[in-house]
């Protein structure tokens, strides 16, 4: 039959409102029935190294660690692209998806070039602790200069989402939660209790549910129980050095670094402070969580809320006892029960698949320093005293002392007030600094902060010196340090970071719950993609400072 085109026209339009009618609307529902989390938790495990996930794994459990890298989305390769890969610039770059030289937090503390004042990167002098009388200086997220991707979540949804920040380490749960959380939380040694100041809580007193909380006095009970390890020693003598080794420092009031280690005869102040160097630290910050998130209601209403959570006591553990100790393996299983117990709190609040949750770290840990020169491999710890013997050398040189005021971050900050006043050439100063640093073998590159492009570097360092470089909260002078080598003020025992190397730099990254495929992957991703991902995942805008760039293959395809 044939047709006339004004019949064909006519059959035409009629098949578009068809599809109209039919198939549009229903790509439009599948586009809008997105499954979007009750809530969101962050985990950052304090000073883990990504290869924990392995070196530990036959003892782990099958509900902890395993279950996210074997149900979730595992990247491999999760590098930090800026220095220093300290606790305060590892949790801001998490959440703002940025780093240093853009999110301003340079270091755990830094002395502003403007003012010559030092600072702590989560001090401020407008706030104090909720509840406190004698009104002391207390801390915020002021220091943080862009949003997190949790500040975003309270944007995006009119401040319907609730935000929370819980850890040990005060800097830990406030740069998490960032600007706009309704609160974060702290340990205080003082009080061996969870505090907040008044920057979240105008009404300078703490809410009932976080009272009944600290009257539990669980540190107190927790703490008693002393630490003793989970399994038969036997189990620890694949991955560790042997207990009580000179490589490890012990706890006041023992003789040697060594299985069991006994706290009564601790005084009460002590065993308050000794509950961040145990096990029994990640328990007591994930029952402060649980308490939160109950009391709250988190997860319970029409939006998304955001559980920010860090375990600190892995990072005292590890600077204690150091990456080999029988310690650190012992506390890593202990963790991967309280993970498995948590994961299944979550289960059973919210329904596994209706929450979703990642894991990863701040930065990772070096071996001990005197371990591996024992072992023959170059290694050291930077002298103690190198301030000293440069400004005194500065001082013979220009004839004032004190031109170096402090070594912090693997950088030299200067006495900018004291120069200008001198009228000294800073020119010359750096040069001669510089010219001094150079002649020392465990100094690897030595670079002028304000030109950088003098020095040769490889372009992987440059490009985190670059990241790390905040011209108002940074030294005049960094300093890289050869392989094996850390700045960790003469100490001999336990472990540090802050470098560059793969030790400190390469971290886990666990995905786990809604919307995540199950998977890994091996390409190279950054520390600041988290963020990035989060805010794809959940369909908001990034934060303000974000450069990092979504892990979109982890994310569960909607059909």
């Amino acid at each position: 039959m044939l047709y006339t085109r004004k019949a064909i026209v006519i059959k035409s339009f009629a098949l578009f409102i068809v599809l109209l009618i039919v198939v549009f609307p229903a790509a439009a529902k599948r586009r809008n029935t997105i499954k979007k989390p009750k809530i969101v938790v962050g985990i950052v495990v304090d000073q883990m190294r990504w290869d924990y996930l392995y070196r530990y794994n036959a003892q782990y459990k099958e509900g902890g660690f395993k279950r996210l890298m074997r149900d979730g989305y595992n990247c491999q390769n999760t590098m930090i692209d800026y220095l220093p890969s300290y606790t305060a610039p590892g949790h801001s770059c998490i959440y703002t998806g940025s780093v240093p030289s853009i999110h301003g937090i340079a270091g755990n503390t830094w002395i502003d070039n403007r003012t010559g004042r030092g600072w702590y990167c989560v001090e401020d002098t407008s706030v104090y602790l909720a509840g406190d009388e004698l009104k002391k200086t207390s801390m915020s997220p002021r220091n943080l200069l862009t949003t997190t991707i949790t500040d975003e979540l309270r944007l995006a949804t009119n401040f319907r989402s609730r935000v929370y920040g819980v850890a040990l380490k005060d800097r830990s749960s406030i740069l998490p939660a960032g600007h706009l959380a309704n609160a974060a939380y702290w340990y205080n040694d003082k009080t061996a209790s969870f505090v907040t100041s008044t920057y979240y809580n105008r009404e300078d007193q703490n809410p009932a549910w976080l009272q009944a909380f600290n009257n539990r006095h669980e540190v107190d009970r927790l703490v008693k129980q002393n630490w003793n390890l989970l399994y038969d020693t036997c189990v620890y003598k694949g991955q560790c050095t042997a207990d009580a080794n000179k490589y490890e420092a012990a706890f006041n009031g023992e003789q040697s670094p060594e299985f069991p280690h006994v706290f009564d005869k601790l005084s009460a102040w002590e065993r308050n402070n000794i509950i961040r160097c145990t096990p029994a630290g990640n328990t007591y910050t994930l029952m402060m969580a649980q308490a939160c998130m109950d009391s709250n209601q988190l997860g319970m209403g029409e939006e998304t809320d955001f559980m920010a959570i860090s375990l600190s006591s892995s990072d005292y553990v590890g600077h204690r006892f150091g990456t080999n100790s029988i310690e650190v393996e012992d506390m890593y299983l202990r963790l991967d029960i309280d993970i498995a117990n948590f994961l299944k709190y979550m289960d059973d609040k919210y329904g596994d698949g209706n929450y979703l949750l990642f894991l990863t770290a701040d930065h990772g840990g070096a071996h001990n320093a005197s371990f591996l020169h024992d072992k023959e491999v170059p290694s050291g710890v930077l002298d103690a005293h190198l301030m000293k013997d440069i400004n005194t050398n500065l001082a013979k040189r220009f004839g004032r002392d004190s031109i170096v005021v402090m070594i912090d971050n693997n950088q030299l900050y200067l006495n900018n007030k004291l120069i200008e006043n001198s009228k000294f050439d800073v020119a010359k100063i750096k040069e001669f600094i510089m010219e001094k640093l150079n002649k020392m073998p465990e100094i690897l590159y030595v670079i002028d902060m304000e030109h950088m492009d003098r020095t040769p570097v490889p372009e992987h360092i440059r490009n985190m010196i670059v990241n790390g470089y905040n011209k108002d909260r940074s030294g005049a002078i960094s300093i890289i340090l050869n392989a094996g080598w850390y700045d960790d003020e003469g100490r001999l025992t336990g472990t540090t970071h802050g470098g560059w190397n793969p030790y400190d730099t390469h971290i886990p990254l666990l995905w786990y719950g809604c919307n995540v495929s199950h998977g890994e992957c091996y390409r190279t991703l950054e520390m600041k993609d988290i963020s990035a991902t989060l805010a794809t995942m959940l369909h908001i805008q990034m934060p303000n400072g974000c450069i990092g760039t979504p892990i979109v293959e982890l994310v569960k395809r909607v059909d």
